[in-house]
């Protein structure tokens, strides 16, 4: 049985699910709502059939928010707060290190804070203590008069730490959105969407997202105006809500969608201190000077805000970012913006220096043919890096995969067996992480997460065994036949003529857009590339492709110009999404890239021109066409670009390389059959050595030439010229 197609990670391109329109389909909806007729087909596309449904859809008149007492157990969580408030008791609020825990600590704590509790926060070490509740922290709180504590993001698995705290004379409430086991822990309230036995209607929420609905029930008991209560709240919080279920990466759909899109106007206002310190400094650039603003979408949190503060999680400690969003001044929040940028950049290099180790094991001891899960450990990965790291390996090799780190142990230093590792895995569709976890429960110390990310913590000796174990269950779920591999997913295909900054406008009025409501993406097929760019010294690449008689830049982030298959001159099918470029207060539509390939018409016409120049040399043609026989120009223009780059120290280049440059430099009339005659023409005339390798791969030297070559002396030119066509 095979589990992977292409150890390449060569991606698959596939049509959403259900997703199917054809021309003409939502023209009278892109009427009605004045968009572009390609706007109103991807609406269709989504289920939005009508103007009225796509109407009500785009003003997220489709979502509400739901009563906060529908959650089990919320009536008894705002009692034991309210009451705890009351009489003065100590609140420790109990929060995870990463973006959604971070910030669920930090609206309960400014609520709280708001209503004059007596509260305070405590945040785990992720390298110290690793994921979860602690009896030891819980210790300490009791040592510290706390009489209340409150879980975010956390607690709906730790049975014995909060059976500790009860014992200890601590009430407890949890707060979470966690997968739930068979029992829940011994809490006086515990309010999670997914207990079983509960009848809310959404749930998807955040942790962040359980925490606002808390503060929501409290205001709306203590107010006769229960529309006024949720107001308040959302015009206070529902910048952060959005911010840490983003970063979650929960479903941007229902009350979800509704809390994102108000928060995110929120924070393109610039209201939050924290929020606006930390987009200055994100868009700091090395030299000093600023970056334009940018316009806050789910995707600029995605990439740009949320790592940055996970980073402080993954490397120091979480309550850096957490005083962030909590310090009224400004200097102070420009600084912790600031050493957050700081320690993200550390966290980059971290992660490639680990992703490169990774993927060399994975090639040298991975069993591609039967194992569905990658399980690699190691000692002195960076445990807060291992999950980032873990996400990379499974969307390039398409497998769920687990990364586990034995920090600062030597493999030698007994006891090794006991020794404990602590791991982080990511997921696919088909296999649920926490259910395969489960089935290993035995071998595994903690464990917890969601159905597509976990974490875990075993003892170095049970790896080989979890490894096994791990994979015998992947393999009984995951059918036969049915290999994992990678997918890219986009909405339609798209003309050449539709790519328009009329449609990079309309695409916006979808946001915000994230699992649920994805980023549509679109296929261009067989599109001309003028050239391929490398920008941020080849950090990034821009291509410039032809849609019919206008030039469109496509930007492809994070790889660079050797790593794209496709070359100036050549024609390519790029699976994209449709922005717009705002620069010096010019707008123009711009493609971002999610995969580029050689176009099929394209490699079908190579195919015919690689067997034309057979047939011609090997004389089965029965005659040569004009544009087939190279002259001086066409033989000079090769020589000098080859010259040109030997020089440069480069004497290996594929043939698609020569084409490209040939094109860029203006020397349109260099196809392929030509240059391939040029280069036997000029290794005849002994101006250069060549030697041919796979796949068209050439390496070559080339010698000087005498002032005047004397062409006539090529069999194989006098020969091609005898077999031209004649003009009739």
């Amino acid at each position: 049985m095979s589990y992977i197609k292409n150890k390449t990670g060569e991606k698959l391109w596939a049509l959403r699910e259900g997703l199917l329109a054809d021309k003409g389909e939502g023209s009278l909806t892109a009427a009605a709502l004045g968009v572009t007729d390609t706007f109103g087909r991807l609406l269709s596309t989504r289920g939005y059939k009508t103007a009225e449904a796509a109407a009500a859809f785009l003003r997220v008149e489709d979502g509400v928010l739901h009563d906060p007492f529908l959650l089990n157990d919320m009536d008894k969580a705002v009692s034991v707060m309210e009451q705890a408030i009351a009489d003065n008791k100590g609140i420790m609020i109990y929060g995870d290190y990463d973006v959604d825990g971070v910030t669920s600590v930090s609206i309960l704590h400014l609520y709280l804070n708001s209503r004059g509790a007596r509260v305070s926060y405590y945040i785990p070490d992720r390298l110290g203590e690793g994921y979860g509740m602690s009896r030891a922290a819980i210790e300490k709180m009791a040592e510290d008069g706390v009489g209340l504590i409150i879980t975010v993001d956390t607690g709906i698995t730790a049975d014995a730490e909060i059976s500790a705290a009860k014992e200890l004379g601590m009430q407890v409430i949890v707060t979470d959105h966690h997968e739930c086991r068979a029992t829940f822990p011994p809490a006086d309230a515990v309010v999670n969407p997914r207990r079983p036995d509960c009848d809310y209607p959404f749930k998807s929420l955040a942790g962040v997202g359980v925490v606002f609905k808390l503060i929501c029930a409290a205001e709306m008991s203590r107010q006769n105006n229960k529309q006024a209560a949720l107001s308040r709240v959302c015009n206070e919080y529902a910048d952060l809500v959005a911010l840490g279920t983003v970063a979650d990466v929960m479903p941007l759909v229902d009350e979800n969608r509704l809390i994102v899109k108000y928060g995110l106007a929120l924070m393109q206002k610039g209201g939050r201190m924290a929020i606006s310190a930390l987009v200055a400094a994100s868009m700091r650039r090395p030299d000093g000077k600023s970056s334009r603003a940018p316009r806050i979408s789910s995707t600029f949190i995605g990439y740009t805000l949320a790592p940055r503060i996970n980073a402080a999680g993954r490397i120091t400690n979480a309550s850096v970012a957490a005083e962030l969003f909590l310090t009224d001044s400004r200097a102070r929040a420009d600084e912790l913006a600031d050493e957050l940028c700081e320690t993200n950049r550390f966290r980059q290099a971290e992660e490639n220096k680990i992703a490169s180790a990774a993927y060399e094991k994975i090639e040298r001891e991975h069993d591609f043919d039967n194992d569905p899960v990658i399980v690699l450990d190691d000692d002195g990965w960076h445990h807060g890096v291992i999950g980032i790291v873990a996400s990379r390996i499974t969307e390039k090799y398409g497998l769920p995969s687990i990364l586990v780190s034995y920090e600062g142990r030597d493999r030698a230093e007994p006891p090794m067996d006991i020794d404990m590792g602590k791991g982080s895995g990511r997921s696919v569709k088909g296999l649920n992480l926490v259910d395969a976890l489960v089935h290993c429960s035995d071998l595994l110390e903690k464990y917890g997460g969601h159905e597509l990310a976990a974490g875990l913590s075993l003892k170095r000796g049970n790896i080989d065994l979890f490894r096994e174990r791990i994979n015998e269950y992947a393999r009984s779920v995951l059918s036969d036949g049915m290999p994992v591999q990678c997918a890219l997913d986009y909405d339609m295909e798209l003309e050449p003529d539709e790519v328009t900054l009329s449609l990079a406008d309309d695409l916006r009025l979808l946001e915000p857009c994230g699992i649920g409501n994805p980023v549509p993406c679109f296929v261009l097929r067989d599109v001309p590339v003028c050239d391929v760019i490398p920008v941020s010294a080849g950090k990034h690449s821009k291509l410039i492709i032809k849609c019919g008689s206008r030039e469109v830049t496509a930007m492809f982030f994070s790889r660079s110009p050797a790593s794209i298959p496709v070359f100036g001159g050549e024609r390519a099918d790029i699976l994209c999404t449709v922005d717009v470029n705002e620069f010096c207060g010019v707008r123009s539509v711009q493609l971002v890239c999610k995969d580029v390939r050689p176009s099929e018409a394209h490699a079908s016409r190579r195919n015919a021109e690689m067997e034309r120049f057979e047939a011609l040399k090997n004389g089965t043609a029965p005659y040569a066409e004009a544009n087939e026989v190279p002259d001086r120009s066409d033989i000079s223009a090769v020589y000098t670009l080859l010259r040109r780059e030997a020089r440069m120290g480069n004497t290996e280049m594929s043939l698609r390389a020569m084409l490209g440059l040939l094109t860029d430099g203006g020397n349109t009339s260099v196809n392929y059959v030509k240059l391939k005659f040029s280069l036997l023409i000029l290794l005849e005339l002994n101006l250069m050595s060549l030697e041919e390798r796979d796949g068209e791969y050439y390496s070559f030297n080339v010698y000087p030439a005498p002032p005047k070559t004397d062409l006539e002396r090529s069999g194989i030119l006098r020969k091609l010229r005898g077999m031209r066509r004649r003009e009739q």
